[in-house]
């Protein structure tokens, strides 16, 4: 480690050793297929270094990577920088405490991505304590400018963003934070698609519920991730049921904030709202859904199983 104007930064070796390390886990984790994803590091104020273009994340070599200035420049490496290094420099001339950017395509995320869904629900108490709201940065072809354009209003107020029908990217105060963000929105992807896509059925963290995580956050340190919606009544403090419990008696009205539908899940509302005059109703018969949530259940059970043992 070294020091400049009061801030530590890694050295050349621990930074590309870093590099290698994230890569491989990337690439282990299936969070990344064939020459795809980027990864940066700063060693200095003005200087990253960053993974080459055309090469495996799994498979890089110290002497593959790439020395930069934040003005683009390579300073050091015999290979050519990603093309999409240019996001990870707006995000560094965004933020100065950024110390690090990771960027992939993991599977569930980036199926959110495409699906043009944000990661904004308030269900799992690890995602508003150190994630936050995941948003989505409007399309821009890879590449190009219109990138960089794309995310620079979140830099400064979130963690991480998708990107529109490509993947996910996120940021951190050293390497393995920026990474260990991408393995969160990727889990809370998925929790998000099992609970509302598959099981059908979600107990969205209250208001009041939300705003203490959010003094936590505060206390941790973590001043970005915005507020997500909640639901303006606990759901979550009943005794544990059955799932033959699950099934409504009589038709539910479901909403959503932003005026999405959404089968199955608890009405949320952002924090402070009292009213939503924009929502949009539907009514669900619980006997049309009786049986499918049966096989779902059904389903759901059979493939733990197989995992536990």
């Amino acid at each position: 480690m070294m020091t400049v104007q009061g801030v530590r930064y890694m050295s050349d070796f621990e930074a590309k050793k870093s590099i290698l390390d994230i890569g491989r886990r990337m690439y282990e984790r299936g969070f990344v297929a064939s020459n795809d994803g980027n990864i940066s590091c700063k060693v200095g104020p003005n200087t990253i270094w960053t993974t080459p273009t055309g090469v495996s994340k799994g498979f890089m070599k110290q002497e593959m990577l790439v020395k930069m200035d934040l003005s683009g420049k390579v300073l050091m490496g015999k290979y050519r920088p990603s093309s999409e290094v240019k996001m990870h420099l707006r995000v560094y001339q965004e933020n100065p405490e950024v110390q690090a950017v990771t960027h992939a395509h993991p599977l569930v995320a980036t199926s959110f991505a495409i699906a043009g869904i944000n990661l904004d629900a308030a269900i799992l108490t690890e995602a508003v304590l150190g994630l936050g709201s995941i948003p989505i940065a409007r399309y821009a072809t890879p590449g190009t400018d219109e990138v960089p354009e794309s995310i620079a209003p979140f830099v400064n107020t979130h963690n991480g963003v998708l990107l529109a029908n490509h993947g996910a990217l996120t940021w951190g105060k050293d390497i393995y934070q920026a990474f260990y963000r991408l393995e969160s929105i990727e889990y809370y992807a998925t929790i998000l698609m099992y609970t509302g896509n598959i099981i059908g059925r979600q107990n969205v963290l209250s208001c009041d519920q939300v705003d203490k995580l959010l003094d936590i956050r505060q206390k941790l340190g973590i001043t970005a991730g915005g507020i997500p919606p909640c639901s303006v009544q606990e759901t979550n403090m009943k005794d544990i049921v059955s799932s033959s419990d699950i099934r409504p008696s009589k038709p539910v009205t479901l909403v959503h904030s932003n005026n999405q539908t959404l089968k199955g899940v608890t009405p949320i509302v952002r924090p402070g709202d009292s009213h939503n005059t924009e929502t949009r109703v539907e009514k669900v018969e619980p006997e049309h859904l009786s049986k499918v949530k049966e096989e779902i259940i059904a389903e759901v059970v059979r493939r733990v199983t197989e995992q536990l043992n």
